[in-house]
């Protein structure tokens, strides 16, 4: 699975300002191409920053259709398919058309706080339902669990497991899996601030949020760690320091399509519970959004 080594973007689903935030295809179509633009390696569709719990089945449908019609074979789709119901999901990986998409990136179960034997039965359950390979998405920030390290490696030994996007910002658990996984096992960094320290220990690149909206900076950060210069990698990535706790201050993606909104490439409209970002955070994203853009085009 090389072809998932870089940086993927984690893709928002942007949405029309009206009331009922209708998905605004032409924005999904624009956003895509943007990120293409910038370089980045694959994209991630449906995934949480998605909003994908808001997302109807059609909705869910219609927009991979018309990801892998905008894309067009140019990066590797990777669609995200998680829930607390494992038989839920199981069914929906059965049933649901894959077709053009290389992967599944599932977050462990939320809210129930299954045990690690739960959650590793969750995972085998999976694996074996599921026509495509399977990532794990450690996120216990969001799920209320964490995928330890000892189940994470134990769960590395299916043959339909192939990778892990590990956001638990825990560096020693991370550690952990890198020096026992088997040599084909993906670890991914989930969270953006972590990516250059992960890819020096044997990480193979990020699912990104900030990838979103800073495509260029962020792939060329990657990329730069992965050929070992992490001089410039950290050069890149300090630039990133003030703007991302306010990615994550009301909620994701709150400020990344604040982001997003102020480069004119979709709207900042996201669906209840979440609310679009306060006046004040979103003139603070906007400044530093401009500034940050001021860097990479110097």
């Amino acid at each position: 699975m090389n072809q998932l080594r870089g940086t993927g973007v984690a893709l928002v689903t942007p949405f029309l300002p009206t009331t009922n935030h209708a998905v605004d295809y032409a924005a999904l179509r624009r956003l895509i191409d943007f990120t293409l633009d910038g370089g980045v390696e694959y994209l991630v569709i449906n995934g949480t920053t998605a909003e994908s719990p808001t997302l109807t089945v059609e909705e869910r449908t219609e927009i991979l259709r018309v990801a892998k019609e905008q894309v067009a074979g140019r990066v590797p789709l990777v669609f995200g398919l998680g829930g607390n119901d494992t038989a839920a999901v199981a069914r929906t990986l059965r049933t649901i058309d894959l077709t053009g998409v290389v992967a599944v990136l599932s977050a462990s179960p939320y809210y129930n706080k299954p045990s690690q034997a739960g959650i590793e039965a969750h995972y085998l359950h999976l694996a074996d339902a599921s026509p495509l390979p399977l990532i794990l998405y450690n996120v216990p920030g969001r799920t209320g669990s964490n995928i330890a390290a000892t189940t994470t490696l134990r769960l590395a030994q299916h043959p339909n497991i192939i990778g892990i996007k590990e956001a638990s910002g825990n560096l020693e658990q991370c550690i952990a899996i890198a020096a026992a996984k088997p040599d084909d096992f993906l670890l991914i960094s989930g969270d953006d601030m972590m990516t250059t320290s992960l890819i020096s220990f044997g990480a193979v690149g990020i699912i990104s949020v900030l990838a979103n909206a800073f495509p260029r900076s962020f792939s060329d950060m990657t990329r730069h760690a992965l050929a070992g210069d992490f001089a410039q990698a950290s050069q890149l990535l300090y630039e990133f320091v003030p703007l991302n706790p306010l990615m994550y201050e009301e909620g994701n993606p709150v400020g990344v399509k604040a982001a997003l909104a102020a480069q004119g490439l979709c709207s900042a409209a996201v669906r209840l519970p979440l609310v679009e970002a306060s006046e004040a955070l979103s003139e603070k994203i906007t400044l530093l959004t401009h500034k940050v853009q001021g860097v990479a085009a110097g």
